[in-house]
């Protein structure tokens, strides 16, 4: 007799919420202060469309995921609407996006580090660290996925005591009247401002797609994943909009727009510089296990895009342990490039560059998702939100960001065709083990 079991569906609503939490909130949020300052109450108002653009975007590609039983990555989405080049083309910007994404993420954690090490303040120095660890988590993910699971586990609680640190100082500063005089003041709202900061804001808020990237493995996909997207991206969201407007808002703006280390500095100004060391190793822990994470999938996306024969077979080839060493090391040459090239911008300059590049790269997944869903007729009045939301967010991302990460995009397109020939006669090969 055939032995047919049903599939195994092992992650419900909490677990696929956790899972869209745990992948957002990671370095974005600790230096986004010092980024969004200059901005006032623009900045407040860039969190609340940002929040708002989010969840239509998430919304629209979990529900995309729910009805696929195929692929439900988002360049697979993205190929059932408009053919494999266009799955292709959205693939490649996801992973420019991880890769600066990581570029930026290292830079957080050493502006964090430079608390105990003041010398990493200096815009080589600080670079040199940065690509140190870069070096440092890729070993870490090239001894094997057990050990960079060991690594993420040890930062997934470390990492949300910084945010809890800020949301109990501010509450107590305001309810014991010790924050008046520091409160930032108003400015004027302009569309302008408020699309700059929304550009940046987008930042923290990459990676509500999770739970529609494993929908294969969760109970009821349709209702699960849609209803886990939501909750994760809103609690995220209101968490992230909380501690900034808090650091911003309660802080006097010369000391938020000149600090590497905004939540320290936050903690400093209440509490005292002993509290604030202790937050600031959170935060630099807090980074550290994000760019483990995100390193993790710098190798895996490449890897799974070379399987389908879109990039060369090179990339296929895992060691023993079944690690994608080439691609992590390809990315992370990459990433090293990247910030020697910027190496004489200071911290905070460096990290809004390379922040906003990886947004630009990750929206036009995002675009190709949202217009994916109007092609397909899924929630079409979301998705059409959802669109005009990822056009907006492009044009406040501004035209270096947004053409830098447009050619990237487009300089990948030679490679895919190219990869596309050379796979038609020994497909085969592309998943062997060097």
């Amino acid at each position: 007799m055939t032995d047919i079991r049903p599939l195994v569906r092992p992650l419900g609503v909490i677990a696929c919420t956790a899972l869209v939490m745990g992948n957002m909130i990671g370095s974005g949020i600790f230096l986004l202060p010092a980024s969004l300052a200059p901005y006032g109450w623009n900045g407040v108002a860039g969190w609340v469309l940002t929040i708002g653009g989010s969840l239509a975007l998430a919304y629209c590609i979990a529900r995309l995921a729910a009805i696929r039983s195929e692929r439900q990555d988002p360049p697979g989405l993205v190929e059932a609407a408009f053919g494999r080049t266009s799955g292709f083309a959205v693939g490649w910007s996801y992973w420019v996006s991880i890769w600066t994404a990581n570029a930026a993420i290292s830079i957080a954690g050493v502006s964090y580090l430079s608390l105990f090490f003041p010398a990493l303040k200096h815009p080589g120095m600080g670079a040199a660290a940065a690509i140190a660890l870069v070096w440092l988590v890729t070993f870490v993910n090239l001894a094997g996925a057990r050990a960079a699971g060991g690594l993420q586990i040890v930062t997934l609680l470390l990492k949300l005591m910084p945010l809890a640190a800020v949301l109990i100082i501010a509450a107590w500063a305001l309810g014991t009247g010790r924050a008046p005089q520091a409160a930032l003041p108003p400015s004027g709202l302009k569309f302008g401002s408020i699309n700059a900061a929304a550009a940046l804001t987008l930042w923290a808020m990459l990676g509500f797609e999770s739970a529609a990237c494993v929908a294969a493995k969760v109970r009821d996909p349709q209702r699960t994943v849609p209803r886990a997207t939501v909750i994760g991206t809103l609690a995220t969201g209101l968490i992230y909009l909380l501690v900034c407007t808090a650091i911003t808002q309660l802080l006097p703006a010369s000391v938020v727009q000149a600090s590497d280390a905004p939540f320290a500095d936050f903690v400093s100004h209440f509490i005292g510089w002993g509290p604030a060391y202790v937050v600031g190793a959170f935060a630099a822990i807090s980074a550290i296990g994000a760019l483990n994470g995100w390193t993790l999938l710098q190798g895996e996306i490449p890897l799974a895009m070379a399987q389908r024969g879109e990039l060369p077979a090179w990339f296929a080839r895992t060691d023993a342990r079944g690690t994608p060493a080439r691609a992590l090391l390809f990315s992370s040459v990459l990433i090293s490039l990247l910030l020697v090239i910027n190496s004489l911008k200071t911290l905070s300059e460096l990290f809004v560059f390379m922040i906003l590049l990886s947004t630009s790269a990750a929206l036009w997944m995002y675009l190709g998702c949202a217009a994916a869903a109007l092609r397909l007729r899924v929630a079409m009045p979301i998705a059409a939100l959802g669109t005009a939301y990822a056009l907006w967010t492009l044009w406040g991302a501004g035209l270096n960001a947004s053409a830098l990460s447009l050619a990237l995009m487009i300089a990948g397109l030679p490679v895919y065709y190219w990869s596309r020939r050379a796979a038609q006669p020994g497909a085969g090969r592309a998943g062997s083990r060097a």
